[in-house]
């Protein structure tokens, strides 16, 4: 196996620019580069194509918390996508927004998108991103990390006018924010690693990537 290539479920394609290469080569030749230069992590995306609305309203029927959320639908991509691809690497993600408990995921059209503004809206909330390694079906390796961000009291106008300026490929992958753009001035206060809050802890993937080398 080449060295630092792994296959990624496809929810991977939407990690904001600094993870990816080149989002054109990506989309055409079904490869991308994270950091190229910096990480070297080469690696194919496929879809792991598993229900996550039934997913997660299965487990929030069993009073999982967000974090239990964001570690099993990471797990369960990467075994998904793992159970398919014999003796590979394999890495699945997930994010969501926890919002005192309650859980938050990608809008799937721009009203939505203005509710969950309007529910941050002056609040204090928590992105948890979760990363699982499987390798022939199972679960070898996973991290899990919590940034918190809080936002600033906007009218619903302003609020309008900030989802007007994001692009649809952009609202629908990284939530109703992005942390490196625009959505840098929603908040008054952010703690925590930038990766977490685009989607990926690079650092901890590559840490381990070394240890198996």
């Amino acid at each position: 196996m080449q060295e630092n290539y792994i296959i990624m479920d496809c929810c991977l394609q939407k990690i904001h620019y600094k993870c990816l290469y080149d989002w054109a080569l990506f989309k055409k030749n079904n490869l991308c580069i994270l950091c190229r230069g910096k990480n070297n992590i080469i690696n194919q995306v496929e879809p792991s194509n598993i229900d996550e609305d039934l997913i997660k309203k299965s487990l929030l029927n069993e009073k999982a918390s967000p974090e239990i959320i964001s570690k099993n639908l990471a797990e369960l991509k990467a075994n998904k996508v793992s159970s398919n691809n014999h003796e590979k690497i394999v890495l699945g993600a997930d994010s969501v927004i926890d919002l005192d408990g309650e859980l938050i995921s990608k809008p799937q059209h721009r009203k939505e998108a203005l509710l969950i503004l309007k529910k941050l809206n002056g609040k204090e909330h928590h992105l948890i991103s979760s990363v699982c390694i499987s390798k022939n079906g199972s679960m070898i390796w996973n991290y899990t990390d919590k940034a918190k961000l809080r936002m600033k009291d906007f009218s619903e106008k302003e609020l309008e006018d900030y989802l007007a300026k994001i692009s649809d490929s952009a609202l629908f992958a990284y939530n109703v924010y992005q942390i490196e753009g625009e959505g840098r001035k929603l908040f008054s206060e952010i703690t925590g690693d930038e990766n977490t809050i685009m989607g990926l802890p690079i650092q901890q993937i590559k840490e381990y990537l070394k240890q198996i080398k």
